[in-house]
């Protein structure tokens, strides 16, 4: 059977910023679920620059069997004009969607778009291997765990969630080889993407991947992650590496062996990763420091306890100071990302989170607005208490409000994230480093980006599938 995975075109912000967008792996592992018994392609529309009407000429050239889609909340009408593309040019053609929003989300995802015959929900590799497999034998798909999907009658029949994959070294290494590698580059550095965790024991208000991926933390033996890494390095030549675990230093432990591995094999790479600040400490940033990593990336979000506890995070900002203190004891950048606009956080607070933002000692912050995706306890939040302004989805963006706030109204929000963007970079001290260091990276990029963002035309935007975190390339 024919199967073509595509990331739908979409304006990126994040490209539009950095230059770039990171590789859609979520596509690329299902590719490697199915590849040995079945003819598979990856469309990346957003990195290939691709028009619609691209997307419309390569679904008539290899005229697949199955289609499947991937996207952000912010993209999903974006993903709704393929799923109609693949019908109108074939109704016979199984058109299924993956991903937190639809996971979420599903029976209005088919509500609006018919197009789409099935969602995939949650963990998707073995899920979408026996949707693949049934639709090739015309087999009935009552019984595939994980799996939403319109029957005869029109309804939609949600089947039970399907259990987590335990051991995920069981997952093949996703087909990096189906993506277009070449276009992955960030500031003039080719970069490549790992995931070596799924799973996240908290439960952030504004996150929903411990639903996605499950509370239970699971992670790729060491081997598997050096394996995959070597694939990275030597067959792509990527000596960049972004580490995209939700939290890579979580297992304090293995981080430590993995860091030390990479050194030990003499993969002469540079990489970034995330930490949560309660997980991480000097023999961590140590390890990581010798096997290469420049970057750490720290879910900071703000600096007032009162919006910390609200959110459910689980940190001080003492322990923020004093992680980020440490890592830059060790020689590691530290990044960090804050969170405004929560529903009944006050101009105090907000000020306090942007103040503490210059205060904790970052190299790089991320600023943005909270926004309810659908999933997260904040959305849950926002739809009891009647917040939400909208649920036109190309507003999800984390640079939009989209819900009503006590103190803000939508425009003081925005306000508020501009004077967050240019308080922190337009700083002497910031702007110096940036000129000696980076050949004014950050002013010519950032700033300029979000200026464009804010003061240009309002074009649709979404969030991307990674942060700016790669405007912390060495």
């Amino acid at each position: 059977m024919k199967v073509l995975l595509i990331l739908p075109p979409t304006d990126s912000a994040i490209k539009r910023v950095v230059g770039t967008t990171g590789p859609p792996l979520g596509l690329a592992y299902l590719a490697s679920m199915i590849r040995e018994e079945h003819d598979v392609k990856i469309i990346d529309g957003i990195a290939e620059d691709l028009t619609f009407e691209d997307v419309m000429k390569i679904l008539k050239r290899y005229d697949p069997d199955m289609v499947g889609i991937t996207a952000t909340t912010s993209a999903m009408y974006d993903a709704y004009a393929v799923a109609k593309i693949s019908k109108n040019l074939n109704e016979n053609v199984f058109v299924v969607m993956g991903g937190p929003h639809v996971t979420f989300t599903p029976e209005l995802t088919m509500k609006e778009c018919p197009c789409i015959d099935a969602v995939v929900r949650g963990e998707g590799e073995l899920t979408f291997k026996e949707l693949v497999e049934a639709v090739e034998k015309g087999r009935p798909l009552r019984g595939i765990l994980g799996l939403s999907y319109q029957e005869e009658n029109g309804k939609i029949r949600n089947e039970p969630p399907r259990p987590l994959i335990q051991n995920v070294d069981e997952i093949p290494i996703p087909s990096y080889d189906l993506l277009p590698m070449d276009k992955y580059v960030a500031d003039g550095t080719p970069f490549g993407t790992i995931m070596t965790s799924r799973g996240c024991p908290f439960n952030c208000a504004f996150c929903s991947s411990s639903l996605q991926f499950g509370k239970r933390w699971r992670g790729h033996s060491v081997d598997r992650v050096i394996e995959e890494l070597s694939i990275l390095r030597y067959d792509y030549g990527r000596r960049e590496i972004e580490f995209l675990d939700d939290t890579f230093t979580l297992n304090k432990v293995r981080a430590v062996k993995i860091a030390e591995a990479i050194k030990r094999e003499g993969l002469d790479i540079t990489w970034t990763a995330s930490s949560r600040v309660n997980t991480f400490n000097e023999k961590v940033a140590k390890a990581m420091r010798a096997g290469g990593c420049h970057t750490v990336y720290f879910g900071i979000e703000s600096g007032s306890q009162k919006t910390l506890d609200f959110i459910g995070k689980g940190i001080t900002p003492e322990q923020s100071l004093d992680a980020v203190k440490t890592a830059k004891k060790i020689g590691l950048q530290a990044l960090g990302s804050f969170i405004i606009g929560f529903p009944d956080e006050t101009r105090e607070e907000v000020e306090t989170t942007i103040k503490f933002a210059k205060k904790v000692g970052v190299d790089f912050a991320q600023f943005t607005i909270a926004t309810p995706y659908p999933g997260t306890r904040l959305w849950t939040y926002a739809v009891q208490n009647n917040l939400l302004l909208t649920k036109n989805w190309r507003k999800y963006t984390t640079i939009d409000p989209v819900m009503k706030l006590k103190h803000f109204t939508p425009e003081g929000i925005a306000k508020m994230l501009r004077k967050a963007y240019l308080s922190f970079y337009l700083r002497p001290k910031v702007l110096l480093k940036d000129l000696v260091e980076r050949h004014g990276f950050i002013l010519k990029r950032a700033i300029r980006g979000i200026l464009n963002i804010y003061y240009g035309t309002k074009r649709s935007r979404e969030a991307g599938e990674i942060p700016i975190k790669t405007m912390a390339f060495d």
